[in-house]
């Protein structure tokens, strides 16, 4: 099979392309033939920072596809079947062995791109508003990169919820277009105070739940909170130190809550809700912004994409 893997780790340009040896269905898992990756914000990082845990590491966190060969202890998936599933590797391939209960059904209908981007992003949302979050309707709700795909998911999912979304955003273009998916208020981190601007747009009071992807804003997202809020941290796309004085947080009796899905996506009530909103996406409830595709053949043009460009959906790669 071919594939995208990584020697050391680097820019876009350590990824190679070639025939490499086709994996082997596990006996509780089932072996894809690609369709569809989305390349995840985790896949740049680790790419970027992360030794290979062998030589040519095969990348990539998420892929959909069809089902060619199911393991011997798998009986609620069979071939013909198309899935969409996550792991900690090997997406950036044509074929991907995966264990059954890291895949998704894909509904009919839904575009196997969409239903490649949406379990990480969509699944992380949900889980830092609800499970995490406690967000309640009515409640006012602040996205940290409300343009990536977990910010993009975040606000859709809070609207749905009746929660006011205010959201992080750099330029006209990417709030305008963040507005149809249910944002209140964008601020654009450039040009204006993200603290200030919170408070304007809240009398004061400061938001009850912020949503943090991105890590290098988390003093600012307490300094957002009002008095017993909440902080949802769940990732570190912006790359910089975490160091972070906690004392104002104590003052204030807010709550700083951390989210990682790796360990998270496999629980029944999270892949439950994973298939749940893939059928809102297959109705158009929801939807998954798809900003560009690459041939698989060009990964490494596809990582530098996605890494220089103010993108607003995910980039995917196609075998």
């Amino acid at each position: 099979m071919k594939a995208a893997y990584y020697d050391v780790p680097g820019g876009p340009e350590v990824l190679s392309y070639a025939e490499v040896e086709t994996p082997a269905c596990p006996e509780d898992g089932v072996l894809l033939r690609v369709e569809a990756i989305s390349i995840e914000g985790g896949d740049l990082i680790n790419r970027a920072t992360a030794a290979p845990r062998a030589a040519g590491d095969i990348l990539g966190y998420a892929a959909s596809g069809e089902i060619v060969e199911v393991g011997a202890q798998v009986h609620d998936r069979f071939i013909g079947q198309k899935v969409t599933s996550f792991d900690m590797g090997g997406s950036h391939a044509d074929l991907r062995a995966v264990k059954a209960t890291r895949t998704w059904v894909v509904p009919d209908g839904l575009d196997m791109a969409a239903a490649a981007a949406l379990p990480i992003s969509f699944g992380t949302a949900h889980h830092s508003l609800f499970a995490r979050g406690k967000l309640n309707e009515g409640e006012t709700l602040l996205v940290q990169g409300g343009a990536g795909s977990v910010g993009v998911a975040a606000i859709q999912l809070a609207h749905r919820a009746g929660a006011k979304v205010l959201a992080t955003v750099s330029g006209a273009d990417r709030a305008a277009r963040l507005r149809a998916y249910g944002l209140h208020a964008a601020i654009d981190h450039r040009t204006e105070d993200v603290t200030e601007a919170v408070m304007r747009l809240t009398d004061g009071r400061g938001v009850d739940l912020v949503v943090d992807p991105v890590g290098s804003t988390l003093a600012g997202s307490l300094a957002a909170l009002r008095p017993e809020g909440r902080l949802v941290f769940v990732g570190n796309a912006g790359r910089a130190s975490l160091a972070l004085d906690l004392w104002p947080a104590l003052q204030a009796n807010q709550t700083l809550l951390g989210v990682f899905m790796g360990s998270q996506l496999e629980k029944p009530e999270v892949h439950r809700t994973v298939d749940d909103m893939l059928r809102l996406a297959a109705t158009g409830e929801i939807e998954v912004p798809i900003e560009r595709r690459f041939p698989l053949r060009e990964a490494a043009a596809a990582h530098a994409h996605a890494e220089e460009n103010s993108i607003l959906g995910r980039v995917v790669l196609v075998p």
